[in-house]
């Protein structure tokens, strides 16, 4: 049995407003779009669009092949619930548009998956490009990666063969419903997800300026690839959620390199208060241009500390921005261990060191803050933050243990994650909180770009 995906949109601009709908069906294998339909709608709500355009993708999926078993992808809760089943269609003008939906293909072959905006670009795009074409008194025309479906050869090895096949396309359609793909699925239109594995054993700390510690065993072997990972499973389950809208971005960079930093050297809030390095601040130009490039940042809030506001000065600058100053991003106070190497801190308070490995209520010698009472504080900033910038993307300008807490709150890791995390200066990492209260996360830890 032929298996597809179809993914449909729908939109309005003023709802009732001149609205299209936009379709796409893809082979969960291979990724390749098969089909696209979209077309100009007239005045209409938000609601129809997004029926018309499930109607769209279901017949294109039909006429490829009328026993496909079919996953139905879409960002409406709304139509995704009702031919569900779970939610009553209650508006009149919904229930022939749903009837005719389900009338396409059996119930039994079509399955319905919720996806975030962020998933359905593809059918968002298709559907932009109708109501664009509709607009200048034309009709949209299908782009020339419209494919036409063909069925696979049958297999000519030997019987074995085509029970793998047949695996392997029941594992693609089962990745293409979210089951090895729910982390990923929120990815962030951000950096590229590269996550560099700590080197084993204790390592110089510079918890304010560079290496992050890694604890003895604890290292993992090679390299790690990071996939946006939510903290918890959706609502429901099985992929639903509500729908949420856009998700507030949080871009962060940490600052570019002091003097202390090529010494890894704790460098917290309760020290000296570094300035940039030179090469510190070719890295803030360099990020300022390579965010200025992308031109998704509205917002730029950096810590107190000189370092960051120097840092965020260069990219404000850049982008045409202010800059606003949050106390709680500063770095962690890391007391009597300020300005002093891991080796260094490891020789004078050998018991204390350890403590602070071994618990994130452990504090550094002479009334430094723990981890904990860290963690406490940048929640807390993080959530004041939240509810300042609903559905906006804001740049962060802060240290290492703040981006260490905002990705390991992200991705529900435990406290002891922060010693298996490395983050260079001016290194960007990226979050999108959403209004269910998952999070996802990409990274860039490479800044020899940068240099």
């Amino acid at each position: 049995m032929p298996r597809f995906v179809v993914e449909a949109d729908g939109g309005s601009r003023g709802n009732p407003g001149p609205a299209g709908y936009g379709a796409v069906v893809l082979d969960p294998a291979s990724g390749e779009t098969l089909a696209e339909r979209a077309e100009y709608i007239g005045v209409a709500t938000n609601n129809v669009a997004e029926y018309k355009g499930l109607i769209a993708g279901l017949t294109a999926a039909r006429d490829l092949a009328s026993d496909a078993e079919v996953l139905v992808r879409m960002d409406s809760k709304l139509v995704v619930e009702q031919m569900s089943g779970r939610w009553k269609i209650k508006h009149p003008d919904m229930k022939p548009l749903a009837a005719e939906a389900a009338r396409i293909l059996p119930r039994a072959q079509v399955t319905y998956e919720w996806i975030p905006r962020e998933r359905n670009k593809h059918a968002d795009r298709l559907a932009n490009e109708a109501m664009d074409a509709g607009k200048r008194g034309e009709q949209w025309e299908p782009s020339a990666s419209s494919a036409v479906f063909a069925a696979p050869p049958a297999p000519s090895g030997p019987p074995g063969d085509a029970a793998a096949g047949a695996a392997a396309a029941r594992a693609a359609l089962a990745a293409a419903r979210g089951g090895t793909d729910a982390g990923a699925a929120r990815g962030i239109a951000g950096a590229d997800t590269l996550f560099g594995a700590p080197t084993a054993g204790p390592v110089a700390a510079d918890a304010g300026a560079g290496a992050l510690l890694a604890v003895p065993g604890a290292a993992d072997q090679g390299r790690t690839s990071a996939t946006a990972t939510p903290t918890a499973a959706p609502a429901g389950g099985q992929g639903w959620g509500p729908d949420m809208g856009a998700p507030a971005t949080f871009v962060l960079l940490r600052h570019g390199e002091t003097a202390l930093t090529p010494q890894k050297r704790f460098s917290g809030s309760g020290g000296s208060d570094p300035e940039l390095s030179p090469a510190g601040r070719r890295q803030a130009a360099a990020v300022a241009e390579a965010l200025a490039a992308r031109g998704t940042v509205q917002t730029v809030i950096s810590s107190p500390l000189l370092r960051c506001r120097e840092t965020a000065r260069a990219v404000a600058d850049r982008l045409g921005l202010d800059v606003t100053v949050e106390q709680g991003l500063r770095e962690v106070d890391f007391g009597a261990w300020e300005g002093l190497t891991f080796a260094e801190v490891q020789e004078r308070f050998p018991d204390d060191l350890q403590a602070w490995l071994d618990s994130p209520k452990a504090a550094p010698t002479g009334g430094g803050e723990s981890f904990a009472a860290a963690t406490r504080r940048i929640s807390a900033t993080r959530d004041r933050l939240l509810a300042a910038h609903a559905g906006r993307t804001v740049l962060l300008v802060t240290h290492v243990t703040p981006v260490k807490i905002l990705v390991r709150l992200a991705l529900g890791a435990p406290p002891e994650s922060l010693f298996r995390m490395e983050l260079s200066a001016a290194s960007l990492s990226a979050v999108a909180y959403y209004a269910d209260g998952n999070a996802s996360v990409r990274l860039l830890n490479d800044t020899a770009h940068l240099r």
